[in-house]
């Protein structure tokens, strides 16, 4: 646990530095899962490693040692963890659960906003068009999913724009992306050193719109095309949306459209994976430290029980005995046995 227990936050920091550069130019499909993995990982053991740290220092509570019966000596002779990264490891968990759940309840009331507006949308199917000069287009999602654009916005499109546009919004609602940037905002809230992993996400997301449009249309320029001029058209809006063909950072979008479809790579996934992997191991391994460390002072403190009642047996059948001898004694006294009495008297007292 000496070093074990620190590596996964090495190990959220290095995916912080690291992973944003290359999944910006992977395929985006499987960059988003591979981002998605890594943050769900890493949240995970930055809480555990957070708890573990926090418990070394709960664990020599006198209190908590007797309702776990365990020694604090024993904790404090096995753990090497200073009381001072103890506390603080503990205020940071706290701080982490209260962001998560801060978050938590933000994104409950995103998921009620979002279903109302779609109640209040005009019709019923998929597609919904708003009467409004303003340049809009954007997935929202719900109970089923809309996709909302104005008149605005089609009219700064041709036909194969705009269908370009709705194919781009209809990928965002088919694949959910809506869970993908939930998880990454619920990661970042419990693990700050995530934070640059939601913007990153974002754009990955948009590409992985971009790319099933460009398969859906069979046209890659089009697609560019739709998504500059939308994002052109959409630049003075004051109701921006996050699923939305204007969203990301558009001039590299468009010059990933004008380029060939990206290939499929294998070297960043397998040194993302091994990272991931190596984060569970040393987790594992730091949690059976704990484990093993908080048995062992369950056995000091079994021990220490164990004498004491021994010693205690022993005084108690000590006197037990001297008691027995003075009883004996007292009742086998005759008239010619007071020496051996007053012996016996001797002895007891």
């Amino acid at each position: 646990m000496r070093i074990s227990v620190y590596v996964p936050f090495l190990v959220s920091a290095l995916l912080a530095l690291l992973a944003p550069r290359p999944a910006r130019r992977l395929a985006p499909r499987p960059a988003a899962w591979a981002l998605a993995c890594a943050a769900l990982v890493t949240a995970a053991g930055w809480t555990a490693s957070l708890a573990m740290l926090a418990f070394t220092g709960v664990a020599q509570i006198p209190q908590v040692a007797a309702e776990g019966h365990w020694s604090v000596r024993a904790v404090r002779a096995a753990d090497p963890v200073h009381l001072t990264v103890a506390a603080g490891s503990a205020l940071l968990l706290a701080v982490s659960l209260v962001l998560f759940a801060v978050a938590a309840l933000r994104h409950l009331r995103h998921v009620a906003q979002a279903r109302r507006e779609c109640a209040r949308l005009p019709g019923d199917t998929e597609l919904a068009v708003v009467d409004d000069d303003v340049p809009l287009a954007f997935a929202l999602a719900g109970t089923p999913g809309r996709i909302v654009v104005s008149r605005g916005m089609l009219r700064c499109l041709d036909d194969d724009e705009r269908g370009a546009l709705l194919a781009h919004e209809r990928a965002h609602l088919n694949a959910r992306h809506h869970r993908f940037q939930t998880l990454w905002r619920l990661t970042a809230a419990v693990n700050p050193l995530l934070r640059p992993l939601v913007d990153t996400g974002a754009y990955v997301l948009e590409r992985w719109a971009d790319e099933e449009a460009a398969a859906r249309v069979g046209d890659r320029t089009v697609v560019a095309r739709a998504v500059g001029r939308a994002a052109l058209a959409s630049a003075r809006a004051s109701r921006p949306s996050v699923l939305a063909a204007t969203g990301g950072v558009v001039p590299q979008r468009v010059r990933a459209l004008l380029a060939p479809p990206p290939t499929r790579r294998t070297l960043p996934f397998v040194a993302g994976a091994l990272l991931l992997v190596l984060c569970f191991v040393s987790l594992a391994d730091a949690a059976s430290d704990s484990d093993e460390m908080v048995d062992s002072a369950k056995r000091v403190q079994c021990a220490a029980h164990g004498a004491h009642a021994t010693a205690a047996t022993a005084v108690t059948d000590h006197r037990d005995q001297r008691h027995d001898v003075c009883r004996g004694s007292r009742g086998t006294v005759t008239s010619s046995g007071r020496t051996m009495y007053s012996r016996a008297v001797r002895a007891c007292t």
